[in-house]
């Protein structure tokens, strides 16, 4: 009798429905768009502005958001950085399977490692990988502060809080950097539209 370990005697089981087929039929080209930043940077405000977006357009989208994910299918981890990683990713092989049925997943979170961030961008073929950096300052995340973890992270009562105790990695080479102009945060939808420009300018929302 043998033991069967992780990913031994397995085999991959090729669909006679292949990605472009599934594509053809939403007439739009599956991609992941990962939204990074620090907590209160307005990942999961742009997150849901690009969906609604994009719904209104007639393209099927689908926003994973690190909030949700550890409610269930994340929520064994913690925030040590193995667990981080881990948590990164087991969504990026998510955010992988709604591209490759033909969606445009949308990652919203704050995965704070490059290292972590590139490895998902290494799991998708064709460069359906577009990272978007919400790169605001901590001032101002920290005055946003919606849900008080500034606040505990502060005083002590959490550690290991990006941007106060643990480091936050910004990207090198994003496609898309969202930012302040002139001391001031563009709005939702003018946000959506920077980066629903960039996914009609790169074919994502035809099939040809």
């Amino acid at each position: 009798m043998s033991t069967l370990s992780n990913s031994t005697n397995i085999f991959w089981q090729e669909s006679p429905v292949g990605k472009l087929d599934r594509q053809k039929l939403l007439n739009q080209k599956g991609c992941v768009v990962w939204i990074t930043g620090l907590s209160g940077s307005g990942k999961s405000t742009l997150a849901c502005s690009l969906s609604r977006e994009l719904h209104s357009r007639g393209k099927l989208s689908y926003i994973l958001d690190g909030d949700n994910l550890r409610h269930g299918l994340n929520k064994n981890l913690g925030f040590k950085p193995e667990d981080r990683t881990e948590n990164i990713r087991r969504v990026g092989e998510v955010a992988k399977l709604f591209a490759d049925a033909g969606l445009i997943c949308i990652a919203s979170l704050i995965s704070p490692y490059r290292k972590d961030r590139d490895a998902c961008r290494a799991m998708l073929p064709d460069a359906n990988f577009i990272e978007v950096f919400m790169n605001m300052p901590l001032e101002l995340c920290e005055a946003r502060d919606t849900k008080g973890l500034y606040k505990l992270a502060r005083s002590g009562k959490i550690k290991g809080f990006t941007g106060i105790d643990d480091p936050y990695e910004p990207p090198l080479s994003c496609e898309i950097e969202i930012q302040q102009k002139d001391g001031v945060c563009a709005a939702p939808g003018a946000m959506a539209g920077q980066v629903v420009s960039y996914l009609e300018e790169k074919g994502y929302l035809q099939c040809q």
